[in-house]
Parts: structure tokens; sequence; C-alpha cells
């Protein structure tokens, strides 16, 4: 049994507790705000499923181990770890210890406020030797003070006693096994060196360094402490080596109250000198107590409802999918708000799983919903990227190529993925940085954000594809050598996802040289360099398959002998745990949708009937061995008229963490597949597609949505779809008049002039409903890959 969650529409609450569930529930309630991240443990520390203390871009390094070493592995791995944690507040009632384990718990309730942006615990305990507290605390890691993290803890006596709080700043804490190889286990154990400490009245401050990667943290408490008790209370505070510690007692009477309102600061640098990092840290403190706790709470949610205007998703009809929707955009929107030229990890940073890397699928899953919704976010992850692009040029000259090859795994730009099949020959991930810079542009006419920094990723990337691929004698222009986004086909020619990605790419580069010249020039692009570009993206191959009706995933895939799925028993899944990888490469079966995924990402290169084959086609070889392939298959199916097929996929995107459908939540959040939420509903319910011509919308409702509501942002303003079953209204704030397109037919949209028009009808699907791989129908549960 998983942890079952009350179903709200802006909270995720819980009111029991259960020690094998609590890493879960700390990856669901962790806290960020894309500089800090807190996972959500216990503020007394113990018990606790994985204890977390994120910064983003704090990483200790590693030596990458190798069975055989070979040409163009990375030597270095990277890691994220814990930086000191500032959660801890525990307590003691008289001299007992307080612990939900031990003792008697009346009552015990957990609820993340999906307006708020904090996290609220409410419990009453009573001791072994019979003492009752109440004890309440309320925790935020703030989206307007960047490097702010800060808890409101009250202790109520329900009987005259004596409380103490301990407040701690603790580095290098225990951890389960950080690596497998127990070589870089040793390393990672105690990735922190004290550097120095300080106190002053009821604040101190630790200050470390990583001992490998040379980076700096500071992390700084400072206390506000309050009574309602007729003595004040004794606060004291010490700080030395791994550990600050505030002490806070008071004897209270029934019905007495201490309150401590916890600030902690939180800094880093690489290049910094530690004083100067820890001053950053105090300052931060400084200004947080200055402006005190109901000022940061009331900003918190300023910050929030400005969000909610756009980014808000409306549903009825389906009360859990309506709380999954909002769960997922307030977690895409906290792992990225104040993340500012750094990346967004595969887990947030709710979780340490895939040692805190960052993938392709942020610039392909997560950036068309933070374009969409909170597009500052978006530049500055882009601007991320753009500040990675020596790493990128050095990684492709290391691989004997032009232009700029980006990192499949990393923290700070630089490679850190040594199974080559699966990240340097993946080189759609620079075809999914490209598309993403297109989108932004298009979306929000950023053009500054385009000379800057945009052209150059774009232009550098068309520069990998032009030395990647090979004409043949009939023209075509190809891609051998590569793996798309299946990961049970590698080193294939063709890929259609990856040629239609570089086409995309190709084409965007060309576009961008011509309206940004002095770029182009300063980087050496004339117009014979354009031309290649442009005449390699006409002709890219796209395989098909005459005898099926079907777009190949990579060419001659269709030839291949089908996975047995009658043999393969529910235990063998994820199937990569279970079978060699050579067997999987030579057969027909999907870990994730690859083809299926080119159908939206590249709508407009297939017809509607060529949709329809080939999800029917795909769909039946895809195992869904990994969270990234719901999304796509959700959105595809609602398009070819399986409409309650999408949903059930919707479902399972919905399910994936909350229900924890993968089994492997504690290690964190699936930052993709949520906001791969958002876009199942918004381009598979909605049917909205974007592209050269803007957008459009086909919505279509399955029986269990009544009504749904989004919002888009374009070139700053807001544009609100809402459909019903009979009617669907298109509603632009505010800025000039923009033409979109409805079931096909164009529409000016003037602001504030509502435009309602009927809902399409769905359409008849082509082909029957596919079925799935025996025991992998949407919704069953499995574990991630």
């Amino acid at each position: 049994m998983t942890a079952k969650f009350h179903v709200e529409p802006w909270a995720v609450s819980i009111s029991d507790l259960d020690a094998d569930h609590l890493a879960r529930e700390e990856s669901v309630f962790g806290l960020s705000n894309g500089h800090i991240g807190w996972r959500g443990n216990l503020d007394e520390g113990d018990p606790r499923g994985v204890a977390g203390s994120y910064l983003n871009g704090v990483f200790e390094e590693h030596p990458m181990p190798y069975a055989e070493d070979g040409y163009g592995y990375p030597n270095t791995g990277q890691s994220v770890i814990n930086v000191p944690n500032g959660q801890l507040l525990r307590l003691l009632v008289e001299d007992e210890p307080f612990d939900v384990e031990h003792g008697t718990v009346h009552a015990h309730v957990r609820r993340l406020d999906l307006r708020e942006g904090t996290l609220h615990r409410e419990l009453e305990w009573e001791s072994a030797e019979g003492r009752r507290v109440r004890v309440s605390s309320t925790r935020l890691v703030s989206l307007r003070h960047r490097s702010i993290a800060a808890v409101r803890y009250r202790v109520v006596a329900l009987e005259p006693l004596a409380v103490t709080v301990l407040s701690e700043v603790l580095a290098n804490e225990p951890l389960p096994s950080p690596h497998e190889d127990p070589r870089v286990e040793e390393l990672l154990a105690r990735p922190l060196e004290p550097v120095t400490s300080a106190v002053r009245e009821a604040r101190s401050t630790l200050v470390h360094r990583t001992r490998r990667s040379g980076i700096h943290v500071a992390v700084c408490a400072d206390h506000v402490v309050s009574s309602t008790a007729a003595t004040a209370p004794e606060v004291t505070t010490e700080a030395e080596g791994d550990l600050a510690r505030t002490r806070v007692h008071v004897r209270l009477a029934a019905g007495e109250e201490l309150e401590v309102v916890k600030l902690v600061g939180h800094e880093w640098s690489d290049s910094l000198s530690p004083q100067t990092v820890r001053d950053r840290a105090e300052e931060a403190v400084t200004e947080a107590r200055r402006a005190g706790w109901a000022a940061i709470t009331a900003a918190q949610r300023e910050a929030l409802d400005a969000y909610w205007t756009c980014g808000d998703v409306h549903i009825e009809g389906d009360a859990r999918l309506q709380q999954a929707v909002r769960f997922a955009l307030f977690q895409v929107f906290q792992a990225s708000a104040r993340a500012e030229v750094r990346s967004v990890p595969g887990k947030g940073l709710t979780g340490s799983g895939y040692e805190g890397h960052t993938f392709w699928d942020f610039e392909a899953f997560v950036l068309p919903v933070l374009t969409s919704t909170a597009p500052e976010a978006a530049r500055q992850a882009l601007r991320w990227r753009h500040a990675t692009l020596d790493h990128a040029r050095e990684r492709a000259r290391t691989l004997h190529l032009a232009g700029a090859a980006f990192a499949w795994r990393t923290v700070d730009g630089r490679e850190s993925s040594g199974y080559w099949p699966a990240s340097t020959a993946a080189f759609h991930l620079n075809a999914a940085v490209a598309g993403a810079v297109l989108h932004y542009v298009r979306a929000t006419g950023d053009r500054e954000f385009e000379r800057e920094a945009g052209a150059e990723i774009l232009i550098e990337t068309a520069r990998l594809w032009l030395s990647l691929g090979r004409w043949d004698d009939e023209g075509a222009f190809h891609l051998d050598g590569v793996t798309g986004p299946d990961e049970y086909s590698a080193i294939v020619d063709d890929n259609t996802y990856t040629n239609l990605s570089a086409r995309r790419n190709l084409r965007g580069a060309a576009a961008a040289a011509r309206r940004n010249p002095q770029v182009a020039q300063a980087l050496g692009v004339d117009d014979a360099e354009r031309a290649r570009w442009e005449a390699a993206a006409a002709a890219v191959a796209v395989p098909f398959d005459e005898k099926h009706g079907v777009h190949e995933q990579f060419a001659g895939s269709t030839r291949h002998a089908v996975w047995d799925f009658d043999a393969t028993r529910p235990d063998q899944y994820p199937l990569h745990s279970h079978f060699p990888y050579f067997d999987l490469y030579r057969k027909q079966v999907a870990k994730q949708a690859d083809l299926v995924l080119a159908l939206y990402t590249s709508h407009e290169e297939f017809t509607w009937e060529e949709k329809a084959r080939a999800f029917a086609y795909y769909d039946a070889l895809t195992v869904r061995d990994s969270s990234l392939s719901a999304m796509a298959q959700a959105v595809i199916a609602a398009e070819v008229g399986h409409v309650e097929l999408a949903a059930t996929y919707v479902e399972e995107l919905a399910r994936l963490d909350l229900d924890d459908l993968h089994g492997n939540t504690a290690e964190g959040l699936h930052i993709a597949a949520l906001a791969g939420i958002w876009t199942a509903v918004t381009a598979g319910f909605g049917g909205m597609r974007e592209g050269e011509d803007g957008l459009s919308f086909h919505p279509r409702l399955p029986a269990r949505v009544t009504r749904l509501g989004f919002g888009v942002r374009l070139h700053g303003h807001i544009l609100r779809v809402d459909i019903a079953r009979d009617a669907t209204t298109y509603r632009l704030s505010a800025g000039e008049p923009v033409t979109v397109r409805h079931a096909g037919q164009p529409v000016e949209l003037i602001p504030g002039e509502p435009v309602t028009l009927p809902t399409p009808a769905s359409e008849a699907p082509l082909t029957p409903e596919p079925a799935q791989p025996r025991w992998r129908e949407p919704g069953v549960a499995r574990e991630d890959g």
C-alpha cells in the first residue's frame, strides 16, 4: 500500500504517519525555489526516510569507475550532495525527547498548501510519562527572498511543563549509500569539510567547502523567539565544525505557548572567498528578519497568486486530476522559479535521484510549460544552457565534431554520463535545447534573448548536425549511429524523432542568423553555411515502411522481430533490469514513446492519417518503462480519436508521484513527467499545438471531464481557454490582436473581447483502439527507468 493523500483542489495532505512511507512523503512535501531545496522531513529530523537539504549547483566530484576505459569517456562524475541542514528543530518535553515513534500521537496532519506555498504540520503528542503538548509548524522556501528558507514552530503546553527547542544546522548527515561503487561512496559519505563558524546572539553560521569540487557553502540560522509564559525564554547559541545549535528553554503553564521563527540563509560559490559567501548568507538572514514572518508569508502568496493567474488549470468532473495537475504545476514552478542561470535537475530539488543531474527532458518536457506559464524562469534556464556552451564546444571537439554537443547528464555543464549508447549517442538532446530556444522566442517575442544567447545556441547546434550527418548518392541527408528517446533502441540510423528535430534546429538556426546578422558575423556564419543548413534540413531522411504504411522509428526498425510480450512475466519489467540490452536493441519494443513523441513535437510533418496508423502500431510496442512516455501517448491518442484512452494515460501521469506508481518517488519527484501532465491536458484535451504559424486548438474532452480551463502566455499577455462540451471560449487579456486556429479555422482575438465557438465533435478513429503490451496497460504499477 502506498501513502494515501486526501483529495483537495488546492492542497495535498495526509493525516497518518507510517515510517514505511516517509521517504515518499518527503519528496511529495518537498519545498524549493530553484535555488534551495528542502525535502519534507519531519521538523525534528527523526524518524526520516532520507534527509535532504540542497543548493542548486552544489555537487561533489568523483572519479568515474569503468570496467574498461575508452576514448571520450568522461573521467569525472558529479553528484548532488546535502548542504548543512537548517530544517532541524528538536523538542524536549521536560527531559523526554519528542519522537512520533515513542509516546502517543493523538493527531498528526501534514498539508502542502499550493496557494500559500507552505508545508503545515499539526500534531498532539503525549509522552511516555503522560505529558501532553500541541505542536504546529509552518515551513516555506521563499519565492521572494531567494536565499531564505524559514520555519515557524509553535509549542502549546496542555499542562504545566518545561520545554526545550534545540534548533540545529547540521552538516555531513548520515545518508543511505550515496553510490553503488564503494570507492565513490567513501568520497561522498562526508563531502564537506569545515572552514569557519560564527555566533552572534541567536544567530549562527557554518561555512564548509566541498573536498574535491572546491565549492564554498554558507548556511546561517537566526531565531525570533516569543512566548506567552510569565518568564522569558532562555536562549543560547553555539557553533563549531559540522554543528550549530540554538537552545531555547522555557517553563509553560497549561495553555501557554512558545514560538520560534527560524530564518535560514543559504549561499554558495566556486569562486568567491569563504568570508564573502558567509557575508551574503548572513545579510540574507538580516533582510528576512527585518521583513518578518508575516511579510515573508504574504510575499509567498503574492508570488504564487501571480503565477496561478496564468498557470492554473481548472478541471471540473475529476477531482483527483484537478489536484494532480495543480500539484504538478506547483512543483514545476517551484523547481525553477529562482534557479537564475542554473539548471533544473531531473528530480528538481526534492531528492538526490539521478545524482542531481539535468537531462534532455528539462528542455523537451519542462521548458515548454515554463515558457507558456512562467517565461522568466524559462529565460533563466536557457541562459544557463548558453553559459555552458564552452563545455559543449569542448565536448564536440572531443567527439571530433563541429559546433556544440551539450552534456547528456550534468550539474555544471560538463558531461557526467559514462554510458555512451544512451548519452553520447543521444544527440537529440541538442535539438531539444534548440527547440526550447525557438519556442521561447516565438512565444515571448524576446529578440534581446535571441540576440544575446539564443542565436548562438542555434548556430552551434546546427553546426553539430552538419558535421554529424552524411549525404547519400541520391541527395538525402542521414544521421547515422544515434540514439533516440527510446533507450531500448541504441546506435541506429535515421531515428525519425532525431532527424525531424534536427530539421527544425537547422531551419531555426538559418532564420536566426538572418535576423541577427551581427551575431552571425561574429560567429563566422556566411551565406554559404546558411544554405548548407537549409539544404540539409530539406533533405533529411524520414524513413517510412510502405508495407505497414507507417513511419519507422529508425531506418529498418519495422523489419526487426517483435518482442515476445506473451512470454514476458509481469515481474520481468522493467525489461532493462531482466534482459540484456543487446536483446532489447534487436527487437521491436519501446521503453518510451519515440516515434509517437515525434508525432507531437513535429506535428506539422505528418498527416492525421499517418498519425493514426503510427499510433496504433507503436502503442502496441511501448512498455513505458520510463515516466516520460505517457504524456506523448496521451496527446496523440486524443488527436487520433481515442480520447478515453488518452484520459487513462493522463490518469497514469496524475498518479505517478502521488501514488508512487513507479515505486521510486522516495528518490525525488519526476519533474519532467509532472510537466507532462500539463502538456497532456492542454495538448491532449485542449488540442493545443505551437508552431511557426502560432497557436492552434482542437478541444476534445473525455467523459470524466466536464469542463477545462487553462492559460498560455503570449508576448507578455495571457490567453485563457475555457472548454465545455458544447462551446469553447477564448479570452486575450491585453496586447495586440492575435490569430489562433480553432478546429482548423482562423480566429482573430482582440483583447477584452471573448470569442465563443462550438466545441468540435471528436474525430472518429481511423483504427481500433490499440492494445498495449501484456501487463503494461496504462496505470499498472511499475518501476521507473
